[in-house]
C-alpha cells in the first residue's frame, strides 16, 4: 500500500506524463498534417516530429518502468524486461537531447548576423550538413553505450538488485559507470549550452548596434533572438531537473526502502518531457495558433454540450 504522500506524488507524476503525452502527440500531430498538405518536410517540422516522437516514447518508457518497479518488482527482476526497458531508455533519452539540440542549433543558424568568423557562415549554409554530423555521433554514441549497458545489467542481475543501474558497487567506479552510460548525453547537451551562449552573445552584440543606431530594441531580430533563448533557457532548466530525477531514481536499491524517494524522482523526471513540449508549443507561432484554434473548439463544444443537458 501507498502512503497518503505516495499516493499524492504518484498522483502529480501521472498527470505529468498525461500532459507529455498531449502534448508532444500534439507537436507531432500538426506536424505530420502540414507535411501531408504542404507535400514537403521542412527541416524545422523534421525536427519538431523526431522530438515529439522520441519524448512521447520517453514518456511510456519512464511510466512502465516505474509502474512496475513501484507494483510489481518480482516481474521487474524476472525475464529481460528490465534489458529491454534501459535499451529503450537509453536511445529515446539521447534522441530526445539530440533532436533538442539540433532545434537550437537551428535557430541559432538562422536567427545569428552578428558572427563573420568563416566557420559560423559554412554551418549556416549547409544546416543539414550540420544535422547529419550530430547524427553520426548520436550513433556513435548508442554503439559506445549498449555494451557498458550489458555488463552493468548482468552486474545488477547477479547481484539480484531490483534497479538495473544501482549495481552495489564502489563509489568510484559506480559513478564512473553512470558518466560513461550519459557520456553521449552531456556531451550533446553541452553543445545545447554552448548554442545558448552564442545566442545570447548575438543578441548583445545585435543591442549594441541597436544603441549605436538609436533604432528600438523590439525589433524581429531581438525578439527572434529572445523567443529561442527562452526555449534554450527553458530547457536547460528543465533537462538538469530530468538529470536530478534520474539520479534519484538511479540511487534508490531497494524499492521497499526507498519508494517514496523513487516517487519524487519520478515526478522531478516528469517535469522535462511535458513541460518543454508545452514551451515550445507557445513559442512556435504556427503551434500556438492551432492550439488557441482547437482551444477554442473544445470552449465551444462545452457549451454546446451544456446547452443540450435538460
Amino acid at each position: 500500500m501507498l502512503s497518503i504522500v505516495e499516493g499524492l506524488l504518484l498522483f502529480v507524476a501521472v498527470n505529468e506524463s498525461v500532459l507529455g503525452v498531449l502534448g508532444n502527440g500534439f507537436i507531432g500531430l500538426v506536424n505530420c498534417i502540414n507535411c501531408v498538405k504542404n507535400k514537403k518536410i521542412s527541416t524545422l517540422s523534421l525536427i519538431l516530429t523526431g522530438l515529439a516522437s522520441s519524448r512521447f516514447c520517453l514518456i511510456w518508457i519512464i511510466t512502465t518502468d516505474a509502474y512496475v518497479r513501484v507494483f510489481s518488482p518480482d516481474i521487474y527482476l524476472s525475464g529481460n524486461l528490465s534489458q529491454y526497458i534501459a535499451y529503450l531508455w537509453i536511445i529515446m533519452n539521447q534522441s530526445s537531447v539530440w533532436f533538442t539540440t539540433s532545434l537550437s542549433i537551428f535557430y541559432f543558424l538562422k536567427i545569428i548576423a552578428n558572427f563573420s568568423h568563416h566557420i559560423f557562415l559554412w554551418l549556416r549554409s549547409d544546416v543539414k550538413r550540420v544535422l547529419l554530423l550530430l547524427m553520426g555521433y548520436l550513433l556513435i554514441s548508442w554503439l559506445v553505450t549498449f555494451p557498458l549497458t550489458m555488463k552493468i545489467i548482468s552486474d545488477s542481475r547477479a547481484k539480484n538488485r531490483s534497479v538495473v543501474f544501482s549495481v552495489e558497487v564502489h563509489k568510484g567506479e559506480f559513478f564512473r559507470n553512470q558518466i560513461l552510460l550519459n557520456l553521449g548525453t552531456l556531451t550533446i547537451f553541452i553543445l545545447c549550452l554552448i548554442t545558448c551562449i552564442l545566442l545570447f552573445i548575438s543578441l548583445r552584440r545585435h543591442n549594441q548596434r541597436m544603441l549605436l543606431n538609436a533604432t528600438g530594441f523590439r525589433d524581429p531580430s531581438t525578439e527572434a533572438h529572445i523567443k529561442a533563448m527562452k526555449v534554450l533557457i527553458s530547457f536547460i532548466i528543465l533537462f538538469i531537473l530530468y538529470f536530478i530525477g534520474i539520479t534519484i531514481e538511479i540511487s534508490c536499491t531497494t524499492m521497499s526502502e526507498s519508494k517514496l524517494l523513487f516517487i519524487f524522482g519520478l515526478t522531478i523526471t516528469a517535469l522535462y518531457p511535458w513541460g518543454h513540449s508545452f514551451i515550445l508549443i507557445l513559442g512556435n507561432n504556427k503551434l500556438k495558433q492551432v492550439f488557441l484554434r482547437v482551444q477554442k473548439q473544445l470552449k465551444c463544444w462545452k457549451k454546446e454540450k451544456l446547452l443540450r443537458t435538460p
